[in-house]
């Protein structure tokens, strides 16, 4: 058999290197088709790395942009300025202030100093298509809100907005707190030097409602909601505010028997089965067209933001139950539309806002949209998840701990809300450009 082998006539020189690199250049394909079939399918794969800014030199231009498209939101043909569509961009100057440098960001969302490992969420900034969008300037903001005064109408979310507010303005005055009500949850801070004052008011469903639930969400019997009256908590201190930010959410989600004109309609989710299912559309939507009813008739006339439905982006199960939050950048083009929950109740707010505008005859207050919505979708990096609570992984690595998908870090994506309501203010005249 030796002889045979030696027998068999043997290619020149030159053939054999071709084939060599050949062979060489079928196996560089076949490992770079390889990595793009595995790659394609990750859920950051079209979401470029945006490192840390001591990581990357602010100069250098070569860096790309994130490439993501809103779902269901079309483009600016004749390139119109929309805040609310548009896309995430690296930012490698970061974020306006650090944890350490403010002393208003609660522990939930203190996510650096309970020790998550990972601060890329903390650069990126949000590119409205057809025009930039600002950085927050607060200087700017007092000059224009000296005399004013603001109130933040609604649930947990409004609590966690408004500590970067005071984070952003505490850059150039400290605050002093001057009121909170026994749990904490409504509270005010007043600016001395501007005569400016800031408040959330707690009022997780806007109108008047008999909740038994104790501070880690359990309930001893199911909510009851009067959708047609709006709660007191505000509506009686409506006339001290010269602006006003309100927003329902996610405690719509909760069993209640809604109340209507005094009488039992339904309820949602209950286990009472003599009482018609209504769903969670119903008493939404009749809870907006009680507020704006409220704030439309009034002699009042405050400049009004309707903040939509912020999603949340628990995976792999709810808060209760395990779910989670790991992602660590925004999600990319078409990656992910939201939970069937998500459209339908932005769809009713989107619905109710116009109907309100459109029957604002009496020239009432000014109504003006803030549909953080979009943005919000596309950050669920942004969130504490499991760092909701100091270093929960220090004792045991493995540790099961309930996620946070819901609120969001501080700093973090929710500070571009306040520069969505700065650029509107500009646009409004109520505060200068220059």
């Amino acid at each position: 058999m030796a002889g045979v082998e030696e027998d068999r006539p043997r290619p020149p020189p030159a053939r054999k290197g071709i084939h060599i690199l050949l062979m060489f250049l079928a196996a560089v394909l076949f490992m770079a088709f390889s990595y793009y079939l595995f790659h394609s399918n990750s859920p950051n794969s079209d979401v470029p790395s945006c490192h840390a800014a001591n990581d990357r030199n602010p100069e250098d231009s070569t860096w790309r942009d994130s490439y993501i498209q809103l779902p269901g939101v079309s483009f600016n043909v004749e390139g119109k300025c929309d805040l609310f569509s548009g896309k995430w961009v690296c930012n490698p100057s970061g974020s306006a202030y650090t944890n350490l440098s403010c002393n208003f960001i609660e522990t939930p969302q203190n996510c650096m100093r309970n020790g998550r490992p990972d601060t890329e969420y903390l650069y990126w900034r949000w590119k409205p298509y057809g025009c930039e969008l600002p950085p927050f300037d607060p200087s700017k903001f007092f000059n224009a809100m000296k005399d004013k005064s603001w109130a933040f109408i609604g649930d947990s979310i409004f609590r966690n907005h408004i500590q970067s507010i005071l984070c952003l303005l505490s850059k150039v005055e400290t605050p002093v707190e001057i009121y909170h009500d026994e749990t904490f949850k409504s509270r005010t801070w007043y600016f001395s030097e501007h005569n400016f004052t800031v408040a959330v008011i707690w009022s997780p469903f806007l109108v008047k409602s008999e909740i038994s639930e104790d501070d880690k969400g359990k309930s001893a019997s199911e909510v009851r909601l009067h959708v047609d009256v709006p709660e007191e908590k505000w509506t009686l201190q409506y006339n001290k505010y010269d602006y006003i930010i309100f927003s329902g959410g996610q405690w719509f989600l909760k069993t209640m028997v809604v109340w209507d004109n005094g009488i039992i309609v339904g309820c949602h989710n209950c286990k009472n089965r003599s009482l018609k299912e209504l769903g969670i559309d119903y008493p939404y939507r009749k809870v907006l067209q009680s507020v704006y009813k409220f704030m439309l008739s009034s002699d009042h006339k405050p400049l009004v933001f309707f903040r939509t439905w912020t999603p949340d982006h628990f995976e792999y199960g709810e808060w209760f139950n395990g779910g989670i939050c790991n992602r660590t950048r925004p999600y990319g083009e078409g990656q992910y539309k939201g939970k069937p929950i998500d459209p339908m109740m932005r769809n009713i707010e989107i619905k109710e806002f116009k109907k309100a505008v459109a029957t604002n005859s009496r020239g009432g207050a000014r109504l003006k949209l803030l549909d953080t919505f979009h943005l919000s979708l596309l950050r669920p990096d942004g969130h504490p998840g499991p760092y909701r609570t100091f270093h929960p992984f220090d004792k045991d690595k493995n540790a099961r701990v309930q996620n946070d998908c819901l609120h969001w870090c501080l700093p973090g994506p929710i500070d571009t809300w306040n520069e969505l309501i700065m650029k509107i203010l500009i646009d409004e005249g109520d505060v200068s450009s220059s």
